[in-house]
């Protein structure tokens, strides 16, 4: 029987910096490999699967080991499990890339990891695979799932959005949408995605998230952050639509914990 097998990029201790998580102490897993190409990704080099991944030995201390990809899940729950000491961490952030290419690989991990550590599981994802959400769901505790305004990230995925989205919410599992916005967003589009989040559900949460560019990039309008009456206006019109509309940047970038 072959061995069920994922790509790493890292495992690490860390402050979660985005989404109702933001301030809380978290163990990421992030996983390899991802099918979009957004505009404003600061993490391009989790688009490719890699042939090595990094694994820190000490919570919080970046005192990372180099792996060889691929890993077995065994091996993956021995490294969570030395990260997972008293009292430190409140969830397992699932990210990537995009970790739902490795659903497969998931529904065998997350239960296993989950009855180990007795911490909740975290999915962060680009909301856009709905089949292969099916395959984890019941493993899940939140799900923290972006909505791609085309303006902003060039990419378009409303349908697969809107099924991504009424999945979680008719499992009961607790989500919540984040939507990256920058100079360029286009308040059609927000308006779009508001209607989208109302009729599953107005007890979403939706994050607007203003891009935090790195220094090199912020001259570029789709990684500049928007205007200040331009967020006060954004928030007012989604907020037409939903009672919830949050406005937080990447508090990790701030915290240097990228």
């Amino acid at each position: 029987m072959t061995a069920l097998t994922a790509n790493l990029i890292e495992i690490f201790s860390a402050i979660q910096g985005e989404g109702i998580n933001v301030g809380t102490r978290q163990i990421f897993v992030r996983f390899g490999g991802c099918d979009l190409r957004c505009a404003y990704c600061d993490s391009q080099h989790t688009w490719t699967k890699q042939p090595t991944c990094s694994i820190e030995q000490t919570p919080g201390e970046r005192d990372f080991v180099t792996h060889d990809n691929p890993i077995e899940l065994p091996q993956l729950l021995t490294w969570v499990d030395r990260q997972n000491q008293p009292h430190l961490h409140d969830s397992i952030s699932i990210t990537g890339g995009e970790p739902l290419l490795h659903a497969t690989f998931l529904a065998e991990f997350l239960p296993q990891v989950k009855a180990l550590t007795n911490l909740p599981i975290y999915l962060e994802t680009g909301g856009h695979r709905p089949q292969q959400l099916n395959q984890v769901l019941a493993n899940l505790d939140l799900v923290g799932m972006d909505i791609k305004l085309p303006s902003v990230s060039g990419e378009t995925h409303w349908g697969k959005h809107r099924e991504f989205l009424q999945l979680c919410h008719d499992a009961k599992v607790d989500v919540f949408v984040k939507i990256i916005i920058s100079q360029t967003t286009d308040p059609i589009e927000l308006r779009q995605a508001a209607e989208l989040v109302a009729n599953v559900s107005d007890r979403i949460v939706i994050f607007l998230q203003p891009m935090t560019a790195l220094a090199e990039t912020h001259t570029n309008p789709h990684l500049a952050a928007p205007r200040p009456e331009q967020v006060l206006a954004w928030q007012a019109l989604m907020k037409e639509y939903l009672p919830q509309i949050r406005v937080v940047p990447q508090t990790h970038k701030m915290l240097g914990q990228l």
